[in-house]
């Protein structure tokens, strides 16, 4: 595991919580393999919030591209606001 920003470690964590960005979108931005973010999370949450992450995407097929249905395309939520020039764009 490369040397990673602590800015970089909190977008990894969120990445990770959220359901609809894969295991894959993590690889290509930050070069880390699935058991590679396992063992950051584990580091870096508590006991008690690592293990109810596990268990969360523990049945979540959207966190591995392969495993995805074919109406799922995005790595974001459609309802997820773009950011552009460091602002947050409005709807």
């Amino acid at each position: 595991m490369e040397l990673l920003t602590d800015k970089d470690i909190d977008r990894i964590i969120e990445m990770a919580w959220e359901d609809r960005t894969p295991f894959e979108a993590i690889l290509f931005q930050f070069g880390l393999k699935e058991k590679e973010v396992i063992e950051l999370m584990r580091a870096n949450s508590k006991k008690s919030s690592f293990k109810m992450w596990r268990k969360r995407m523990a049945g979540r097929f959207t966190k591995h591209a392969k495993l995805r249905t074919e109406d799922v395309s995005r790595f974001k939520c459609s309802r997820q606001r773009t950011i552009s020039m460091n602002k947050i764009t409005k709807r």
